[in-house]
């Protein structure tokens, strides 16, 4: 495959370290949209009369769209020019943003996020693909490090940001904070970001694509549903039906196909698919946490938009720190020791968490949300890296697209599966005698719903109740991240290589398999 990279003996871009920057907005634009919408969701569930379903698609709705649409993004930068691209990205983010900010309805701000995840489906992975062409590979680990770092300083900045937003204003304005960003990006892309390309990148393959946007939608549809209608529902099992279909149609051509969009045969290599496999996990857990957790802060604990972002903070700060520390404790102890031992913490700050009661106060929740935020910096970084780490340089590329669009189906339905069972759990344990069917029914909704019915009937029990109900499905689903955290700790303590010596074999083999599949 023809690559565009610098030069040997050429000197370095002199603007590279300017269009890093722009690559930096870029990437700052979408960390900030993937926490400041799980701050805004409690209220918008109440001036939108969004029940718990529907919050589920206000995230899902994005996650979806990028995870079916992020590997064909890749290939069209590649194709018709990366800096193109990344402005065309930015630009659909932005015209998505506007949509959501004016939005009226439910229906309209899922759609809208369905735009923007067109447009972080062509961001995301176009702002790495520049960097081989910019940086010699002595700077380019530096390189790729302040790129994520702008993605990561997205996750404090956007729940502090967001809760300050929806004190002061409308609930739109977390949409339209996105817009000055995106601009600021789309500049920096248009005035210091050289042109690249890959003509001979593989084409689109826009049968697969369709298999993975069906698949996943159909899988996702029929989790959020089941709670309403019952998982014996004709529907739900139609569609669960259809996405084993389409999911199995897409593994079967992608493994025919001379050069796949979507490389399946990556994942026989132990490295590869056990990392992987930690990584989406740690995804799952990570994106249904943060879906439940603002809800109790705001309506259990009481506490407005920006004080939730504030106390949201102790997870964000444990990531932080255990992602900056988490490479040289590889280097002192091995890969296999550090994911291991993260994924352990992540499970006991998820255990430890699913023993919170309405009374235990924030204290409690500080100290499990730091355990938990050490435990995802811990696991996840060093199994992304010791992922990419397996692959052989002509297939870094499409092992890169596998694992990131992996960690997303992982989000996806982590915030399906996980909502779905504290939706679940809440309405079955809600106490609404007393009051009218289509009272009782708006109260089922959501936490957020029931407070409003409470106020407005003046029933203290009602609110109770809620806030009891809310916090025992809470603790399901921790109970549930704590037991998937623990299972992935011991597949990845059992396989996954435990020295350099295992990642080099890995990476032996595979070119190998590929020149016996050629």
């Amino acid at each position: 495959m023809a690559t565009v990279t610098q030069p040997s003996g050429s000197l370095p871009d002199p603007r590279r370290w300017w269009a890093l920057g722009a690559l930096v907005a870029s990437m700052l634009t979408l960390g900030f949209d993937m926490t400041i919408l799980n701050v805004a969701l409690p209220t918008m569930a109440g001036q939108l009369g969004a029940t718990t379903g529907e919050q589920q698609w206000m995230a899902d709705a994005y996650v979806v769209v990028f995870a079916s649409l992020m590997l064909p993004a890749g290939l069209l930068g590649d194709r018709f020019g990366r800096r193109r691209m990344l402005i065309v990205g930015l630009g659909i983010f932005l015209a998505g943003s506007v949509v959501g900010a004016l939005a009226g309805d439910v229906n309209a701000v899922i759609a809208a996020r369905a735009v923007m995840g067109i447009g972080g489906a062509l961001v995301t992975p176009l702002a790495l693909s520049v960097l081989p062409s910019l940086f010699a590979p002595d700077e380019r680990t530096k390189a790729v490090g302040i790129v994520s770092a702008g993605s990561t300083l997205g996750l404090p900045l956007g729940p502090i940001i967001g809760g300050w937003l929806l004190d002061h204003f409308w609930w739109g304005s977390v949409f339209l904070i996105n817009v000055p960003m995106a601009a600021i990006g789309i500049a920096a892309c248009v005035f210091l970001l050289p042109e690249t390309r890959d003509p001979a990148s593989p084409k689109v393959d826009t049968v697969s694509t369709a298999f993975t946007a069906a698949g996943l939608g159909a899988l996702i549809y029929a989790i959020i549903e089941a709670p309403v209608r019952g998982w014996g529902d004709p529907l739900i099992l139609t569609l669960i039906a259809l996405a084993v279909v389409l999911i199995a149609a897409l593994v079967l051509r992608e493994r025919r196909a001379v050069r796949p969009m979507l490389d399946m045969g990556l994942l026989a290599h132990r490295g590869f698919l056990f990392n992987t496999l930690a990584a989406t996990l740690v995804m799952f857990v990570l994106s249904g946490l943060l879906f439940v957790l603002p809800p109790y802060l705001q309506a259990v604990l009481g506490h407005d938009a920006l004080g939730t972002g504030v106390r949201l903070l102790p997870m964000m700060g444990g990531l932080l720190i255990a992602a900056r520390a988490a490479q040289p404790v590889v280097v002192r102890f091995g890969a296999r020791a550090v994911v291991s031992a993260g994924l352990v913490a992540l499970a006991f700050a998820a255990l430890l968490g699913s023993r919170t009661t309405v009374d235990s106060g924030y204290g409690f929740t500080a100290l499990w949300l730091s355990v938990t935020g050490f435990g995802f910096g811990f696991s996840v970084v060093p199994a992304m890296s010791g992922a990419l780490g397996t692959l052989p340089t002509d297939r870094a590329g499409s092992g890169s697209g596998l694992l990131m669009t992996l960690r997303q189906v992982g989000s996806a339905i982590g915030i399906a599966l996980l909502g779905s069972l504290l939706a679940g759990a809440f309405r079955d344990r809600l106490d609404v005698t007393g009051l009218p069917a289509g009272a009782a029914d708006t109260a089922g909704d959501s936490v957020v719903a029931a407070h409003l019915i409470a106020e407005k009937a003046g029933s203290a029990r009602l609110a109770a109740s809620a806030d009891s109900a809310y916090v025992h499905g809470m603790g399901l689903v921790l109970l549930v991240c704590g037991v998937a955290a623990l299972v992935s700790a011991l597949l990845a303590a059992a396989f996954l290589p435990g020295t350099r010596q295992d990642e080099g074999v890995d990476s032996d083999v595979a070119p190998a398999k590929a020149d016996a599949r050629q």
